[in-house]
């Protein structure tokens, strides 16, 4: 079986993970070792997924969190986040997470694969995608659900701009909640965690920057409470702190 055909192959173990997600992970710092074969399989590229029935990220997309339950889980997840006021960037450069979309980040679904994180990531949330002449991994074309504008993009290579892969949690945010203080692996494994990582379009991921929830949101008000999960799902499995306002701003976004 081929790299692509694996990646392609259907996911089925999110649920059961959810609950554990909500009250965190614990003994990343060493990290988890990577399955033989190179990872969690992801799921085939098709409709968007809710954050809650998604804990390691590795199905498509981020489909909006609705109905009373969901979104009262959604809350108990966000209230139990540590929050702290945002420290000094001193110090940080991208490099410190490592070189950018690295293949061996251990203890991260789809590491090691023969494919590097961001056609990981082009492949698990595109469809109808082509590759390269003569490869399973390099993405040339596909069309992309944008869930923060709520936009198609018809994604090109030659245009590679148009789709960034976002860090919900962005790195230089981690860098001052604690991160900069944490082992270059486990720095390594936040950067090319699937979890952490969307595909996006590259104007909505430049306005974002570095910015918490209380600073800005996806512009798509439907995957707003969706985009606070999936922030505070990365903030729990990684045991950072979120300060006050953001924490607040995510509750808002879930009905709290």
């Amino acid at each position: 079986m081929t790299r692509h055909s694996r990646i392609r192959t259907g996911w089925t173990a999110g649920a059961v993970l959810a609950m554990a997600l909500i009250s965190g992970c614990e003994g990343l710092e060493g990290g988890t070792p990577a399955p033989a074969d190179g990872g969690a399989a992801a799921p085939a590229a098709g409709p968007a997924v809710s954050p809650l029935s998604n804990p390691d990220g590795t199905g498509p997309g981020l489909a909006p969190v609705t109905g009373d339950g969901p979104r009262k889980t959604a809350r108990r997840l966000i209230e139990d986040l540590a929050t702290k006021g945002r420290g000094p960037k001193t110090g940080y450069d991208r490099d410190e997470f490592g070189y950018a979309w690295m293949d061996s980040a251990d203890g991260v679904p789809l590491a090691r694969n023969g494919c590097d994180t961001r056609n990981d990531l082009l492949q698990r949330d595109g469809q109808d995608v082509r590759f390269r002449s003569g490869s399973d991994c390099v993405v040339v074309a596909m069309t992309l659900d944008d869930p923060y504008t709520g936009t198609t993009i018809e994604f090109r290579k030659q245009d590679a701009s148009e789709v960034q892969i976002d860090h919900v949690v962005p790195l230089s945010y981690s860098w001052q909640m604690g991160s900069s203080r944490w082992t270059e692996g486990k720095r390594r494994q936040l950067a090319n965690d699937p979890l952490n990582l969307i595909p996006v379009q590259g104007r909505a991921n430049s306005a974002k920057s570095d910015s918490g929830p209380a600073s800005w949101l996806p512009p798509a008000k439907p995957v707003r409470c969706a985009y606070a999960v999936r922030f505070a799902q990365v903030a729990a499995k990684y045991e950072l702190a979120v300060t006050a306002p953001d924490r607040q701003a995510m509750l808002r976004q879930c009905g709290g």
